[in-house]
């Protein structure tokens, strides 16, 4: 199976370091504003930023400026009330430009996680369909954090799904659920969105066949792996977990 090296890191911020003997200049300037509760922002591989909000939405910004039409709009699918709930996760397939498809991570009505296929619009590439949704998974939460959120497309093309085990909020995955295999909750997920009715389990995930194993893990026994990305010069993943009382991780694997 494929596993997690874990990474304490302790980190210090020097702020007495020089450069050349002189203190260095450092300041935070606006890119592009109006948004609300931002959770992500993805490219799809053009001058185009997509922004998106938890409440359901995602706006373009295109050169520091926000687009007043919404890409796309959920918001009456997304339920946002806890802290950690939303739309939380965006991922442009690989192949976008040619076939406009785009994935999201969300918490529905009922409180659970949906990955989702939608469309742009055929007539207009800044507008997404709404009711081009193709639902590929829903899992039960059962609490309203550690959601997890990150989509990521790998370098072999195959969709990787961050999942949080689920809280509750008191800690401690009470639940067991990273460690267990026949959970998809404390998991990275990886599935192939390109074959299958809505998806193929890859045929080389670890857990393929294995009784009372889910073959969408791809790994196990993270917290709430928030956010994750590729080295895109030599596809190892970064992955940003939760962490407990005194400790926050940064998880890598080859």
């Amino acid at each position: 199976m494929k596993s997690i090296i874990f990474l304490v890191l302790s980190v210090s911020l020097g702020l007495s370091q020089f450069v050349n003997g002189q203190a260095p200049s450092i300041a935070l300037v606006t890119y592009a504003s109006g948004f609300t509760r931002p959770t992500n922002i993805e490219n799809c591989k053009d001058s185009r930023l997509f922004v998106v909000e938890q409440d359901g939405f995602i706006k373009i910004v295109n050169n520091g400026i926000t687009s007043p039409t919404l890409f796309l709009n959920i918001d009456a699918r997304v339920k946002s009330t806890g802290n950690e709930q939303g739309l939380l996760g965006l991922a442009f397939h690989p192949e976008y430009k040619q076939n406009g498809y785009f994935y999201v991570n969300y918490i529905n009505n009922a409180a659970n996680t949906v990955i989702s296929r939608f469309n742009v619009s055929a007539a207009d590439s800044n507008v997404a369909d709404p009711n081009s949704e193709l639902i590929l998974l829903t899992i039960f939460q059962p609490y309203s954090n550690h959601n997890g959120g990150c989509l990521k497309f790998g370098p072999d093309g195959y969709l990787y799904i961050g999942m949080g085990d689920g809280g509750p909020g008191s800690g401690g995955d009470p639940g067991n659920r990273s460690q267990n295999k026949d959970s998809l909750l404390g998991k990275i997920l990886r599935i192939d969105v390109d074959h299958g009715s809505n998806y193929a389990i890859p045929l080389d995930n670890p857990f393929v066949n294995v009784p009372n194993n889910r073959g969408e893990i791809w790994a196990y026994g993270v917290r709430n792996p928030w956010r994750f990305t590729f080295d895109r010069m030599k596809g190892d993943i970064w992955l940003a977990d939760v962490g407990q009382n005194l400790w926050e991780e940064i998880d890598f694997q080859p």
